[in-house]
């Protein structure tokens, strides 16, 4: 367990650990500065979010945050130096994963004093937290179509459907000149399957080209989905080419906005809620103040019987072993370390990726030297409690509580596999400012640190940069998070939907190689 309890605001700066050999800039520091509490005055200028060197730091020793490894020494640092990726080695350390050894049940509120929500509940029992109509292409032959269907329905149009929050299209580029059996094509088509069925659409549209890998009929059969009144079918080879099949699909649409507008909602209890764990543009702030805080109001959903999807299998590698001590069983955890173990040894192989050392330019301008560094803050969005199930992208979420989910760091693709896998709606933490919306599922943004949320404020939800600013606590913030969760998912209009944000954002994983 990373302990988080033992941060310490020192002026300009935070102490994270007793045991740290570094000390993180809360506000821009200059050459000269004195450090309280520290007896070290600073050798460089340090931006806001970035580390210093508390002590001096042999070459090959460790750099400790949080009293976890997150790089070694590439030099002698002396005390008051900017630590960043100049001076810090990256490669690879032994991790003790110890699966299961930490595990311990959740306490469960009881179930009179659960909290509770106003969600959609579907004739089959599932709950959706907004009612969408999707209009989705097996290839990307067809993706012009789906989108000019989606785009009849305008605002104006869809006027006396109040309940319905949209027809959306679900398009991509692959599903042709790729393998036609293994794991891209199963994974393509868990996706769409997974979206095709979520609970957030009360129907669906399916639009194939016709002489496509990604055949129609082999996916209804893979994904066990058969065309009725919910689910409707068309080929364009066979319905007559592309205006007729665009006409043919806005009359399908048409027929079903009726029975799609009679949903009304009711108060269910928060255990229907599956949310979807994000971050990106990360910065040194996010393992100090949003991804914490999300992590508290994990613990209370878990806690009150809902589902979090921790995923992005780049951003936990370096502290893996975190997790699969609070495994359930040992099974769980070696699932997890399987799926690291693919990411190093098979996927990411000589390649220029995150998982393999260097983060983004926006990571690193915000503080984060390394993927280890990065990891650490990441996987405090899934909080404290037990790692109940891990999952392959886009696999429907059965377990309750803390799960994980196979996924790139990319955000896009991996909020389309948590969405696929179920959730109904996506918390996203954020440091440098990422704009991000996922339909059909409401997304959330929280900042990390003031200054960016008070210059992005029509995008961002909650300023988490109140812990910074120490006018909230971690515990307080998680607080505020859980509560916004639940009135996003009541219909609450989150800052994305407000702009329009999500249109464009269903991104299937692209593993295989294309022909």
């Amino acid at each position: 367990m990373i302990e988080t309890s033992g941060k310490r605001v020192l002026g300009p700066v935070i102490r994270l650990h007793s045991r740290d050999n570094v000390v993180v800039a809360r506000s821009d520091i200059a050459i000269g500065d004195a450090i309280p509490g520290e007896d070290v005055v600073s050798r460089s200028q340090v931006p806001a979010g970035h580390k210093v060197a508390a002590r001096r730091i042999a070459a090959g020793e460790p750099i400790l945050k949080y009293n976890v490894v997150i790089g070694f020494a590439a030099s002698d640092i002396e005390p008051g130096s900017l630590v960043h990726s100049h001076n810090t080695a990256f490669h690879e350390f032994d991790r003790d994963y110890a699966h299961a050894s930490e595990y311990q049940p959740v306490s469960l509120v009881p179930a009179a004093e659960r909290a509770s929500f106003q969600g959609i509940v579907r004739a089959d029992g599932r709950v959706a937290t907004r009612n969408f109509i999707g209009v989705l292409s097996t290839v990307n032959c067809s993706a012009t179509v789906v989108h000019r269907i989606a785009d009849w329905f305008t605002p104006e149009r869809l006027a006396e459907y109040p309940n319905i929050d949209g027809v959306v299209a679900f398009s991509h580029s692959l599903g042709c000149g790729m393998e036609m059996s293994g794991e891209p094509m199963a994974l393509l088509r868990r996706t769409i399957g997974g979206y095709a069925r979520h609970a957030n659409l009360a129907a669906a549209l399916i639009v194939g080209l016709g002489c496509e890998r990604n055949q129609l009929g082999e996916l209804m059969d893979d994904e066990k989905m058969r065309a009725g009144p919910r689910l409707r079918t068309f080929v364009m080879q066979e319905t007559g080419g592309t205006r007729k099949t665009i006409e043919a699909g806005v009359e399908a649409v048409c027929a079903l906005l009726p029975e799609a507008n009679r949903v009304v909602r009711e108060t269910v209890p928060a255990s229907h809620l599956t949310v979807g764990l994000q971050c990106g543009g990360s910065d040194g702030f996010s393992s100090i103040t949003a991804n914490p805080a999300l992590g508290a109001a994990v613990d209370l959903l878990v806690r009150h019987g809902g589902t979090a999807i921790l995923s992005e299998t780049p951003e936990i590698y370096g502290v893996e072993h975190t997790l699969t001590r609070r495994a359930v069983s040992r099974e769980v955890g070696e699932k997890l370390v399987e799926r690291i173990r693919w990411w190093k040894d098979q996927y990411s192989v000589g390649r220029d990726v995150q998982i393999n050392g260097r983060v983004s330019p926006g990571n690193q301008a915000g503080g984060l030297a390394n993927i280890f560094e990065k990891s650490l803050g990441s996987s405090m969005k899934g909080g404290t409690g037990p790692l109940m199930e891990v999952y392959r992208y886009a696999e429907p979420v059965m377990a309750k509580g803390l799960v994980f989910m196979d996924t790139p760091g990319y955000d896009p693709v991996s909020a389309t596999g948590q969405i696929a896998g179920g959730a109904n709606l996506i918390a996203f933490t954020t440091g440098r400012g990422s704009m991000f919306g996922a339909k059909p599922v409401p997304s959330i943004k929280l900042a990390t640190n003031s200054p960016m949320f008070r210059r992005l404020e029509e995008d961002m939800d909650i300023n988490c940069g109140e812990v910074l600013d120490g006018t909230a606590s971690i515990d307080e913030m998680g607080q505020r998070i859980f509560d916004l969760l639940l009135r996003t998912a009541s219909g609450e209009r989150s800052r994305s939907e407000l702009l329009g944000l999500g249109d464009n954002e269903f991104v299937p994983w692209q593993i295989g190689v294309m022909s």
